[in-house]
């Protein structure tokens, strides 16, 4: 704030400026936006330490360490690395960000963090799923077999004023994280109205904050008389090229640029388990092939003028594609073959399945799947070459028809699955179809309605204008050449 020539309130306000203007960007919506600073959370904070006092959890006592500013937390010998500062002189790093260390030692305010780790133990072992996904499940778990020493939850006033004062005790101030994790209690309305929501709840946090969210905030949290939440998602980082974003080597990769660059719906990708690789390269390679080729290559044929020139949701022929109870090892029945019965068994289990992926926080996953059954969906086009029917036949006619109804089907079905991942091109997808904004819930979502002898809202209806092409193609990052 001194650096930048103004007060930390107003650095804060336009730093949370620069949050809330990338949540806008990326079509990011919330309920609420806290900040540390509003009189709901401090006083909050101060009921939660008056909790933890009364409960016996606090104590006051000397404590010295390996202390991280940027950080704002000690380190064991075991987190860190020798190094040299700028001068050339020997310094002491963080292993994990490589912020410099210094050796501290102060009057604190300590929290019994060391009588918690049976407790914590407990939770995790009733809970398997309190923590996805599993790799970092069982790291929390390998951080219970070390050494659980008492956590200092407050420093001197006079070198930290940024804070909440510690009640009753104005010479020191509220340790930052402390404070902090508070926000999840003080959204909800803790001390009065938070039982409503908590303990619902489920954090969604880096791997980098892990510890700080799955043993000090559940302990704090047990010691104050409160569960903890109930689910902590953890996602990985982004890497560029294989390396670590950071300042110092100038590889960071801005959001903005990126949304403007791939698109809105384009920018949303990654594996929470693992760190991703993030080059442009990649990114354009993955999302031509999957938006704009496979997915928007696919509504592109099932909608043009001269396969469809109605412009209609055709109807489903029964006795092109008749319902069997078994299709595994079935040759043909009717027009359909067995590959296109595998077709229908995959997209009628997909709903469920990648509902359950959402639930576990693997996106990724849902995807995949969806992925899998949108190329089967072009396999499906292509092996039956409608442009080829004859449309003067009545009987070609109606398999025509239903080659499109089963394509139809199967691109409403990805549209509305895809809705909270790629928002906008699902939108142009299901308005393509003329599927109505009342029709695209996932509770009520039911596939090809007619092989299971019912009626389908959708047949005959006309469809929805074209709005040309579905996703547009990326281009190819230009190659530099140096003579």
């Amino acid at each position: 704030a001194a650096a930048a020539g103004m007060s930390p309130p107003e650095l804060c306000e336009r730093v949370s400026g620069l949050f809330r203007q990338a949540l806008t960007q990326a079509a990011v919506s919330f309920t609420d936006f806290t900040r540390t600073s509003e009189p709901r959370h401090q006083r909050a904070v101060r009921h939660f330490w008056g909790a933890l006092h009364d409960g016996g959890a606090l104590y006051k006592g000397s404590y010295e360490g390996w202390y991280c500013t940027p950080e704002e937390c000690f380190l064991p010998e075991s987190q860190l690395a020798e190094r040299r500062d700028a001068q050339g002189r020997p310094c002491k790093v963080s292993l994990e960000t490589g912020h410099q260390v210094h050796w501290t030692k102060e009057e604190n305010y300590m929290f019994r963090l060391s009588a918690f780790r049976d407790p914590l133990r407990q939770w995790l072992w009733d809970n398997p799923h309190a923590i996805s996904p599993d790799p970092f499940y069982q790291r929390v778990l390998g951080w219970l077999e070390e050494d659980l020493p008492d956590l200092s939850v407050s420093r001197e006033r006079s070198r930290l004023q940024w804070g909440i004062p510690v009640p009753s005790d104005s010479t020191q101030t509220i340790y930052v994280w402390v404070d902090a994790l508070v926000n999840y209690l003080s959204v909800v309305g803790y001390p009065e109205s938070h039982g409503e929501w908590w303990p619902a709840a489920h954090h969604v946090v880096g791997k980098d904050i892990l510890k700080f969210h799955a043993i000090y905030w559940p302990a704090l949290l047990m010691a104050a008389g409160l569960p903890p939440p109930e689910r902590i998602l953890v996602h990985s980082h982004w890497t560029v090229r294989g390396q670590k974003m950071s300042k110092s080597l100038g590889n960071v990769t801005d959001p903005a640029a990126c949304i403007g660059r791939y698109t809105l719906d384009g920018f949303r990708h990654g594996v929470p388990e693992r760190d991703c690789d993030d080059y442009d390269e990649k990114v354009v390679k993955l999302v031509n092939s999957e938006l704009a080729d496979a997915l928007g290559g696919l509504l592109n044929r099932s909608t043009a003028p001269s396969i469809n020139p109605s412009n209609t949701y055709p109807c489903f022929s029964e006795s092109c594609f008749p319902k069997i109870v078994d299709y595994r090892g079935t040759k043909a029945v009717g027009r359909a073959s067995a590959e296109d019965y595998e077709l229908v068994a995959s997209v009628a289990s997909l709903p469920l399945q990648v509902a359950s992926y959402f639930e576990g926080f693997k996106v990724y996953k849902a995807l995949e799947c969806i992925a899998l059954c949108v190329r089967q969906t072009n396999s499906f086009f292509q092996r039956h070459r409608p442009w080829k029917l004859d449309r003067k036949d009545p009987t070609e006619q109606l398999w025509l028809d239903t080659i499109i109804h089963v394509t139809l089907e199967c691109l409403r079905i990805y549209g509305t699955l895809l809705q909270p991942v790629i928002p906008h091109t699902a939108d142009k997808l299901l308005s393509r179809l003329a599927v109505e904004p009342e029709e695209r819930g996932l509770s009520s979502l039911t596939f090809l309605p007619r092989y299971n002898g019912k009626p389908c809202p959708f047949e005959g209806r006309q469809l929805g204008p074209d709005t040309g092409v579905l996703f547009p193609r990326l281009e190819k990052p230009r190659q530099h050449q140096i003579d």
